[in-house]
């Protein structure tokens, strides 16, 4: 099993920054990647951004140029960086990660946005 450990949420101001920490422990052999999706009240789940363990990025658009994310593969680690945050990146942010066809996923953080 794998266990991730998400922090960083909280409430901020539109303009404002966040920035959110997944840690992965427990029986990690070899992650192929790991992210973040978030899910708004009322609406589906969606990837935010990806990070493969080789630096290889994805980003939602909505999200393009503003959120940055990174990985520290030796604390089997990622972060997501979040700026120009918007009250429609308001929802719970979800990590996720893949390790040899496997998915698991942590608890999630909340993410507010006031206008």
């Amino acid at each position: 099993q794998v266990q991730l450990v998400e922090s960083g949420g909280g409430l901020v101001q539109a303009g404002g920054s966040l920035r959110l920490s997944c840690a992965a422990s427990g029986r990690i052999f070899s992650i192929s990647t790991m992210g973040w999706y978030r899910q708004a009240p009322g609406k589906q789940r969606e990837l935010v951004a990806a990070i493969t363990s080789g630096g290889g990025t994805n980003y939602a658009d909505s999200v393009k140029g503003r959120f940055t994310i990174s990985g520290d593969n030796a604390k089997n680690t990622v972060y997501l960086q979040m700026n120009s945050l918007k009250p429609e990146d308001t929802a719970v942010y979800y990590c996720n990660v893949v390790q040899r066809g496997y998915i698991y996923w942590g608890q999630g953080t909340q993410v507010t946005v006031s206008s």
